[in-house]
């Protein structure tokens, strides 16, 4: 068993103490915190399947073949991946470019759906904050930081909106 103790100054909460049973030898404290941060990585595994059963909603395809669930299931790990990384790098570092992140285009329609807010050179953080508002995130000063489904619905949202915006550019007919 290896048993984790939260150090320094808590805030209105109670220190967290983690009790981790394992298999594997733990005979010193260097190998007792890799296993923890093991298991720490195990929420970030759990929160891409979390996107994509519940984002992709990967379970609910009908396909017929192995093939064509295998290729299904190869574009919705690209498009979950996305979904994750940019929840968690605008958790780590909301102050980079948005270019980071997205696209020129994604860009612009962000800045022509919010003009105010989004700026001359974008941050991260306020982009975010727009996409997770078009995915329905509130914005309230005691809410949590957009998560991934709010992020799911908004770049889902904004590819639509970026697809009505590239067929209205083609001449019909």
């Amino acid at each position: 068993m290896i048993e984790a103790r939260e150090r320094g100054p808590v805030k209105n909460a109670e220190r967290i103490v983690w009790k981790l049973l394992t298999n594997l030898p733990v005979r010193s404290l260097r190998s007792a915190i890799e296993k923890l941060s093991w298991y720490a990585l195990r929420w970030k595994i759990e929160t891409f399947h979390k996107i994509l059963k519940s984002g992709c909603r990967a379970e609910e395809s009908r396909l017929r073949t192995a093939e064509r669930l295998v290729n299904l299931l190869a574009i919705f790990c690209i498009l979950s991946w996305r979904v994750f990384w940019v929840t968690m790098l605008h958790r780590a570092a909301p102050h980079l470019q948005a270019a980071v992140v997205f696209a020129p285009a994604e860009l612009q329609l962000l800045q022509c759906l919010h003009p105010n807010s989004v700026g001359a050179s974008p941050s991260l953080g306020g982009c975010i904050l727009q996409l997770a508002k078009l995915g329905g995130y509130l914005a309230r000063a005691t809410d949590p930081p957009p998560g991934t489904l709010v992020i799911w619905r908004g770049l889902a949202r904004l590819m639509d909106i970026q697809l009505g915006f590239s067929l209205r550019e083609k001449s019909c007919g």
